[in-house]
């Protein structure tokens, strides 16, 4: 299947500019289901309800509210209209604006949002340029873009000889580091660390991204193809062992079961 182009925008720093195409680089592959009447199997859909009078309300006839909570658990409400939310949305534009180049372990792997391929847009000796300049500099762009009225920030770098473009989130929903507690409990005695650090030899491996699946997808179109057919099927729960809270005995088990398998 040839990927299809999303969106089309111009990748600019100083006075250079290259047309591109962005191409999403994942997708989504959920089994999705409709919902039915359990008697007739009508399709069924959803309506919003005032809980007071259990009347249908038309989406005309809702505003918006936000409840900014006070110091006594009692909220205040602000109201808006659409016009109103709409005059805030971010003007439309094509520019992928680069602010600025650093190294590529410069912005760690929590600000990671969506990656998408780029391609050209006509100008391939642009195009191409941008690779090689990206590739003899070691560095990639931190660039912004407004896309479909909402604006982004992201990563512009190459994957295996193409520039892609990695959407990143933005600082407010990043949890920081500090916010976590600090571990607590006994560190590891001598034995059971040299027994973890014969289990991570053990398991060290290149990364090989197909044999790792959605299981869950898997059991599922198995028994949608097995209804299709009109099997009968007895469904087994998916459960997987429970941890042991002995540490020195879960890492045995582990190098018994890892040394069989070898």
């Amino acid at each position: 299947m040839t990927a299809r182009a999303i969106w089309k925008g111009v990748i600019r720093f100083g006075e250079v500019k290259v047309p591109v195409k962005l191409y999403s680089a994942v997708q989504d592959r959920s089994v999705h289901f409709r919902l039915l009447h359990a008697k007739d199997h009508s399709p069924v859909k959803q309506a919003m309800v005032n809980p007071e009078t259990d009347e249908i309300v038309p989406y005309a006839e809702t505003r918006r509210g936000y409840v900014i909570e006070g110091r006594t658990g009692e909220g205040s409400l602000v109201m808006f209209d659409q016009k109103e939310l709409d005059a805030l949305e971010p003007e439309s534009e094509r520019d992928i604006e680069v602010i600025r180049f650093m190294p590529p372990e410069a912005i760690d792997h929590r600000w990671y949002d969506r990656p998408y391929y780029l391609g050209p847009d006509g100008s391939e000796s642009a195009y191409f340029a941008l690779a090689e300049a990206l590739e003899h500099s070691g560095r990639e762009g931190l660039a912004r873009w407004v896309m479909r009225k909402k604006s982004y920030v992201g990563a512009l770098r190459l994957y295996s000889g193409v520039p892609i473009l990695m959407s990143l989130r933005h600082e407010e929903q990043v949890v920081p580091m500090d916010a976590l507690e600090p571990p607590k409990g006994k560190a590891l005695d001598a034995r059971e660390l040299d027994m973890a650090r014969q289990l991570i030899g053990m398991l060290e491996a290149e990364f090989e991204p197909e044999e790792y699946h959605d299981e869950y997808r898997a059991r599922v179109l198995e028994l949608i193809e097995a209804k299709r057919q009109g099997k009968s099927v007895k469904v087994t729960p998916f459960r997987r062992p429970e941890p042991s809270e002995d540490l020195s005995k879960a890492l045995e088990a582990s190098l018994k079961k890892e040394r069989k398998r070898a």
